[in-house]
């Protein structure tokens, strides 16, 4: 019987300068109520966010150039097989590790395909809030390729139009913790990443966040952008932090 190549897990990433790691760890544990992992990576570069009585679906690496931003883990029962398929459908491969991999997709988005560890139980909602999407933004010229792309390596997740024109949704099997969303920037650039938390009250997730060191950046339709203490963009989304959804949509 064969192996199903797929996402068992997924991880989204918290991609800071690694100078601001330490703002970036503090912050975000104390947004999804986590204690930190040992470091790990030559310059301890990596840490995952474990949540008590849960699997992480969460982790913090300090990049050495560069913004940040966000980025998923896909984890899965067969690697090869899941990086034969991207590699396929039109991804490139940027590094090559011992039972691991960094892809990138045809519009410039890294991801990485790592082994399953048999996780299964998805951390609770944290005051109101979950963190619990990626948004790859995409430039208009690459931005159906990239939507053609994600949904076929993602074959068992709904793809799904959003609810504004510039948005498409990657919705997992029901127990996968991380989302994604497909965003059409106005500007043709490199696709980028940032993070999504689902808010049951933006206002009230607004307030404590920046009670943590947060700031507001701009106001959307149903979003809020926010800068998090190492400088990175992220956003609290109006939606159900249980299902992911808008209101009275899955």
């Amino acid at each position: 019987m064969s192996i199903p190549a797929g996402p068992r897990w997924t991880y989204a990433f918290v991609d800071r300068p690694l100078g601001l790691s330490a703002p970036a760890r503090a912050f975000w544990t104390a947004v999804t109520d986590t204690r930190l992992s040992e470091p790990r990576g030559e310059q301890e570069e990596f840490v995952t966010l474990l949540a008590a009585g849960a699997d992480a679906c969460v982790k913090v690496q300090g990049v050495e150039s560069g913004p940040g931003g966000a980025h998923l883990d896909f984890s899965v029962a067969d690697v090869p097989a899941f990086v034969a398929s991207a590699l396929r459908l039109g991804a490139d491969t940027v590094a090559e590790h011992d039972g691991w991999a960094v892809l990138r997709s045809p519009a410039g988005q890294l991801f990485c395909a790592v082994p399953w560890h048999g996780e299964s139980v998805r951390p609770p909602v944290v005051a109101g809030s979950r963190l619990d999407q990626v948004c790859i933004d995409i430039g208009p010229g690459s931005y159906d390729a990239e939507v053609a792309f994600w949904s076929a390596l993602l074959p068992d997740w709904a793809s799904l139009a959003g609810a504004l024109p510039e948005f498409h949704v990657l919705k997992p099997p029901p127990g996968l913790p991380i989302r994604v969303l497909l965003q059409r920037l106005g500007e043709d650039r490199p696709a980028s990443a940032h993070l999504d938390l689902a808010c049951a009250d933006i206002e009230a997730t607004r307030a404590r966040h920046e009670e943590l060191g947060a700031s507001v950046v701009s106001h959307g339709r149903h979003w809020t952008v926010m800068r998090d203490p190492a400088g990175g963009t992220y956003c609290l989304t109006g939606r159900d932090p249980e299902t992911g959804g808008l209101p009275n949509r899955p």
